[in-house]
């Protein structure tokens, strides 16, 4: 698969402990953008942050480190990345979804 220079970030932020199912949010978006043949998904976990709630979530404490945040990182063509946007619209309860234009660089596989 080839990616045109000009591509589309699109960034997923929710929390570790969001469901969607009987699975977690971040595992059913992945699963759904590669069912969808998206060019790739990267899950991060961070150690500390909060949202709009303004509720801190840490690595630091253990009984806040149950929650902590995730970033899904996406990136693709505009048209691609439409086509997971129903799937997040239904399922992406709290959390906050963002989308940019990014150069792509290099896109390669072996």
């Amino acid at each position: 698969m080839k990616l045109p220079e000009d591509g589309k970030l699109l960034r997923i932020f929710v929390g570790e402990s969001d469901r969607c199912g009987d699975r977690p949010l971040y595992e059913a978006v992945t699963l759904k953008a590669r069912e969808l043949g998206l060019a790739g998904a990267t899950v991060l976990r961070g150690i500390m942050g909060f949202g709009a709630d303004s509720r801190m979530h840490t690595a630091k404490l253990l009984e806040l480190s149950e929650d902590l945040p995730v970033v899904i990182e996406l990136v693709d063509t505009g048209a691609n990345l439409e086509k997971l946007m129903p799937f997040l619209d239904e399922n992406v309860k709290e959390g906050l979804i963002t989308l940019e234009d990014v150069k792509v660089v290099k896109y390669r596989h072996s």
